[in-house]
């Protein structure tokens, strides 16, 4: 518990980084715009920072209750920093498709860059990794449905009655949600659970398995307390990094998307840890759950947080993703549908995916 408690030491670093910052800023931004990125690009380093120990947190509490509770906890948490942030920028930002370039990356980072990354190391070192097939599935088509309801339909609402609709996407999306929770942590648990057999435990390192239960000493209420600081520290540093960022990217002709990006790579950051450390201990349901779940709550989570903040401000927001976001989504969760169909990832399904956020990292580059 001790050595524990002074990891959390570590969120001196990113509080004071919040404070310089703050005490600092017209300083800094008076320096021009080269201090201003600078002084941001620490303060993204120090959210992210504080993420890594409230995913941590989280991750103790997944180990602490198992799954579906566990994956449950750790989508959750990087998804109230996700939201957390984007509320903040909204306030500061006048971009009317951040919110929708944040849940396209997000998607784009959860579901071909950490899964696909995961699987492809995975495949590498075990071959074939078992998982429950019947969470892919039942991922995929929720994710399809929130997607296509939140992101697709837009489109072609008429813009005298965005409000009609953001409220009706707003109703489905928490209806979704409330039955997909009552299903995953009830009657349906056992479809985002797998009972890995002896061999399949073998196969692990064996120092890798007590890692799992090395931090059980730490209170539950520690963790919880740990996890709620580390996002009003992080709200905070959003705040100040969004002044920065946006004086530094004046008149630089960076991709328009890239804040959206950068937001969703924030979030992500824990859990591509958290997930390739599954995916190294042969625990690829973990990664499924991980790298789906996070999508599915980006999308189904966020939006209605999101179109509830704009039905109140009376400023809609554009939702609707572009011909080339649409072909993306569409070309991901075929593929996922059909890499997850089987119960068993390798690396070449791994590699598709892997490819597929190399695509989208280029069409970002280019502006698309």
């Amino acid at each position: 518990m001790k050595n524990f408690a002074r990891e959390e030491l570590i969120l001196i670093v990113p509080a004071l980084a919040a404070l310089a910052a703050f005490s600092g800023e017209h300083w800094l931004l008076g320096l021009g715009q080269v201090a201003s990125l600078a002084t941001a690009a620490l303060l993204v380093a120090a959210i992210v920072m504080a993420s890594v120990r409230v995913a941590k947190h989280a991750e103790h509490l997944a180990i602490r209750v198992g799954d579906p509770y566990g994956t449950m906890i750790l989508t959750l948490s990087a998804v109230a920093v996700e939201v957390i942030i984007l509320a903040i920028l909204m306030l500061d930002s006048e971009s009317q498709t951040l919110v929708r370039d944040t849940i396209y990356s997000a998607v784009m980072l959860d579901i071909n860059g950490i899964l696909g990354l995961a699987a492809l190391l995975g495949g590498l070192r075990f071959g074939e990794q078992p998982y429950n097939n019947d969470s892919g599935r039942t991922y995929g088509v929720m994710i399809l449905t929130a997607m296509g309801i939140s992101m697709v339909v837009p489109e072609f609402i008429p813009a005298a009655k965005w409000h009609y609709y953001s409220a009706f996407t707003i109703f489905a999306m928490v209806t979704l949600y409330a039955l997909f929770l009552r299903m995953q942590v009830g009657q349906h648990s056992y479809f985002f659970s797998y009972a890995y057999t002896s061999s399949d435990r073998k196969q692990a390192q064996p120092h890798e398995e007590d890692d799992e239960h090395g931090d059980q000493g730490v209170p539950m209420a520690f963790s919880i307390g740990v996890i709620i600081l580390g996002v009003v520290l992080i709200g905070g540093l959003a705040e100040i990094m969004s002044a920065f960022l946006d004086h530094g990217l004046e008149g630089t002709g960076a991709p328009p998307a890239l804040m959206a990006v950068l937001v969703a790579a924030i979030s992500a950051a824990p859990e591509i840890l958290t997930a390739l450390r599954a995916a190294l201990r042969n625990r690829m349901q973990a990664v499924v759950n991980i790298a789906m779940g996070a999508s599915l709550s980006t999308v189904i989570l966020t939006v209605p947080v999101m179109e509830a903040i704009a039905l109140f401000n009376g400023q809609p927001l554009t939702m609707a993703m572009t011909p080339v976001q649409t072909v993306m989504v569409t070309i991901t969760l075929i593929a996922a549908a059909i890499n997850l169909n089987d119960g068993e990832t390798n690396a070449i399904e791994g590699m598709t995916h892997f490819v597929l956020f190399g695509a989208f990292v280029m069409l970002t580059m280019l502006g698309l």
